[in-house]
């Protein structure tokens, strides 16, 4: 098999070596929230995984709007003043 050539001088080839040498380990990035932990999960599978998860989230949070209170219940309740009560839009 032909060995290939080197492109980058050796400059640069040290900077390389340097710069990953001090990168953090991917524990401490994970715990930095900066890369997901896979567990050997393949990387389209997590990201469906996280799609997926989001719109649950987002499902559970219109929900939970709709269920919501109006200000004028608000009012009668003696939660809201009368002049804090947004307009109503129902």
């Amino acid at each position: 098999m032909p060995q290939r050539s080197n492109t980058l001088d050796a400059e640069t080839v040290t900077k390389l070596e340097k710069s990953l040498s001090q990168r953090p380990e991917k524990t401490d990035l994970v715990e930095r929230n900066i890369l997901k932990e896979d567990k050997g999960i393949a990387p389209s599978l997590i990201a469906a995984k996280e799609k997926l998860e989001r719109s649950q989230l987002e499902d559970k949070l219109g929900r939970a709007l709709l269920q919501r209170p109006k200000p004028e219940e608000l009012v009668k309740e003696g939660i809201l003043l009368e002049g804090e009560a947004p307009p109503s839009s129902a």
